[in-house]
């Protein structure tokens, strides 16, 4: 099952948020971003987190229904390949 991303992810949030997806890393290597409608930069923090911890375990990070703005900010960071966006 998916880790499902909440509403809203900024940095009044980031940091819980992150915890949370690295409580449950086993369901972590699918992301689903569906709710997601406020955020910031922070969630590529998060986003790219969870990569790091999943990579060292052979895993990859798999993130479902980006919202397009998150597609963009990814790109202009240049770690949408990262991403797998």
């Amino acid at each position: 099952m998916p880790f499902l991303l909440p509403k809203s992810v900024t940095q009044e949030n980031a940091l819980q948020v992150q915890k949370d997806g690295l409580l449950n890393l086993v369901s972590l290597g699918t992301v689903d971003c569906s709710s997601l409608k406020d955020f910031d930069s922070t969630v590529l923090t998060v986003l790219l987190t969870w990569q790091k911890k999943l990579s060292t375990q052979d895993q990859a990070l798999i993130v479902l229904q980006a919202p397009e703005k998150l597609k963009v900010l990814a790109s202009v960071y240049g770690i949408s390949a990262l991403l797998g966006l």
